[in-house]
């Protein structure tokens, strides 16, 4: 079968399907990854087919932070939006039998489906069916309850990307009327998004369990961990560090932070050395580099090689960072920045494995040594985080979407 995996945004929107498209391929499927063109290397050293989707979203963060008006936000995202619309449109015309996405993508993947007759299986990094047990990430006004409040996040996703959604279908020869622009209509599968049952969470119902108020057939299977690049070995320098003393701190906030390097840079230094320990630093998207003698500036590793490692991990708590830093089982400290991020780094605290979050808006070197220190002398999270990997380690993610795969064949 010829398995398309339709995906847009930072690393973390990418590395997981690597994993999980990897496992299909194993299994005697066709896979290909449609991604940003900075992501190609990745997928290609994974052993997957790639195919280009248009636009940066490294840039398109720095150009938001850069924005001087709400209007100009809007315009950046309807273009960005529009590009991955024909990205969309290209990858599922160069032959698919079955599309994955995220849920961002969903209702651009829909239509592309639609208009070639190619099923779409809904497989999701977060949360995305709003509930009354708890409030969807980038919820905003709570005073109506989570339902209401995960309702409202659910349009305002759907409507970035709606005009993007009329003019695909516009471009497919397909009807724009009510409706067709979320993707959803008002047919049989209205409340899954307009995407036939099953769709699937990647993510541990140890970690969230499914709300019992979802609609049937949407589940949570398990993460679906990134693969690590074909012949990939740690640099020996790494190596050596790793060696010459303790398990470091990792710290390192992804996507994020684009062009603040130098400023970070300062305060991890100071933090680090404030908190007394070894470092391991990586630069992510913010070009952060901290010096010290028990320093160690990186690029990127895979996580699942280096944070079982280190003594905790220091991150911006996207899905993907959060779920490889509980399958290493090991404490963290959770600095937020936006998107879905402050969800994730509530939750590390609720389950017991991180202090308090520290947004990043209020990110000093002091507050954050204080946050590694707390992390590294309470041996209560580490010892949350312990009994959390042990039973995330007994979990199939990626099984579970290819049993479904193999039934439908």
């Amino acid at each position: 079968m010829r398995i398309v995996i339709i995906t847009a945004g930072s690393r973390g929107d990418v590395a997981p399907f690597t994993g999980l498209g990897r496992r299909l391929r194993d299994a005697g499927h066709q896979v290909a990854v449609a991604a940003h063109g900075s992501f190609a290397p990745l997928i290609g050293g994974c052993g997957l087919d790639f195919r280009p989707v248009p636009g940066d979203a490294q840039q398109l963060i720095r150009d938001w932070s850069q924005a001087a008006s709400r209007a100009e936000v809007q315009a950046l995202t309807r273009a960005y939006a529009d590009g991955i619309a024909d990205g969309v449109a290209d990858a599922v015309s160069g032959g698919a039998d079955l599309l994955l996405t995220p849920f961002g993508p969903a209702p651009l993947a829909r239509a592309a489906g639609e208009a070639h007759g190619v099923p779409v299986l809904g497989t999701y990094l977060t949360p995305s069916f709003a509930t009354a047990r708890f409030p969807l990430p980038n919820a905003r006004d709570l005073s109506r309850g989570n339902l209401a409040a995960g309702q409202d996040v659910v349009r305002r996703a759907e409507g970035a990307f709606a005009g993007a959604v009329t003019r695909l279908r516009t471009r497919l020869g397909l009807p724009t009327g009510p409706g067709t622009a979320t993707g959803a209509g008002t047919g049989a599968w209205a409340d899954t998004g307009g995407l036939r049952p099953p769709v699937f969470h990647g993510y541990s119902p140890l970690v969230l369990p499914r709300p019992d108020d979802w609609p049937t057939g949407v589940g949570v299977s398990g993460y679906w961990w990134p693969a690590r690049p074909d012949g990939w070995r740690p640099p020996a320098e790494l190596a050596d560090f790793l060696q010459a003393g303790p398990p470091p701190v990792f710290l390192g906030f992804g996507s994020m932070a684009p062009g603040e390097g130098e400023r970070l840079g300062d305060l991890v230094t100071a933090a680090v050395r404030r908190a007394g320990v070894r470092a391991v630093v990586q630069a992510g998207w913010a070009g952060l580099h901290a010096l010290g003698p028990d320093v160690l500036p990186i690029g990127d590793v895979p996580h699942d090689w280096l944070f079982p490692r280190t003594a905790a991990v220091v991150h911006h708590a996207g899905a993907g960072t959060t779920g490889a830093a509980l399958r290493a089982g090991v404490p963290a400290v959770p600095v937020p920045v936006m998107a879905d991020q402050p969800f994730w780094a509530d939750l590390l605290h609720a389950r017991g494995v991180a202090p308090r979050p520290l947004p990043y808006a209020e990110l000093t070197a002091e507050n954050l040594a204080d946050a590694i220190t707390t992390c590294l002398t309470d041996p209560t999270y580490r010892t949350r985080a312990t009994q959390l990997a042990q039973g995330i380690a007994t979990e199939d993610g990626a099984g579970a979407v290819l049993s479904h795969i193999g039934r439908a064949a």
